[in-house]
């Protein structure tokens, strides 16, 4: 009479033999095809998409557009980024006035010394010491990331430019930073 643990062990014994379950088999590298012809299953891939696009009745034109954008604005000396969504057809005076108005609303620190829109300038980094046109298209900048700075207060009715931004000219501070104890060596220089 055959109970189950020798079922199971004449079982396990053909599989010492060297014959291997079909499960098994292809888990080991064993191939259960023909021949010894073993086929490999591969994707089936689009080539060329936008020609599938154009049979199915879709046209490149009829795409879905972004109708928002969400938008991080890091702000001079603020410890992190504001968000902002925007439609891309909105400008860069449009995402400085949001993003000053969002930093006030959600009461963020340091407070800003101004709230109007027209102090600031908009860079893609803290690094860029060129502000960006004011009339540009969001869509048209390619990033979303931006920083914003506050600019020097005009002097005798002159309008500031970019090149003297509060930014630059901390950006040339940082690199005129002398050490006491290296000034022996002026004379070098």
């Amino acid at each position: 009479m055959s109970t189950s643990k020798t079922h199971r062990r004449g079982h396990e014994e053909k599989n010492r033999r060297g014959k291997l379950a079909e499960k098994s088999s292809s888990f080991h590298g064993k191939s259960l095809a023909p021949n010894g012809m073993a086929q490999l299953r591969r994707p089936n891939t689009v080539p060329d998409l936008l020609s599938v696009t154009t049979m199915a009745g879709f046209s490149p034109e009829a795409r879905p557009r972004l109708t928002k954008l969400l938008l991080n604005v890091t702000i001079q000396r603020s410890a992190g980024a504001v968000q902002v969504v925007m439609t891309p057809e909105s400008t860069v005076g449009d995402l400085i006035a949001a993003a000053v108005r969002q930093y006030a609303k959600e009461g963020r620190r340091p407070i800003l010394p101004t709230t109007d829109p027209s102090g600031f300038g908009l860079h893609y980094s803290q690094f860029s010491l060129e502000s960006l046109d004011r009339e540009e298209k969001l869509m048209a900048l390619g990033s979303r990331n931006f920083f914003l700075c506050l600019k020097e207060p005009a002097m005798d009715g002159v309008e500031t430019t970019s090149s003297t931004t509060t930014c630059s000219k901390e950006a040339g501070k940082a690199s005129k930073i002398t050490v006491p104890w290296l000034k022996f060596m002026d004379f070098l220089l």
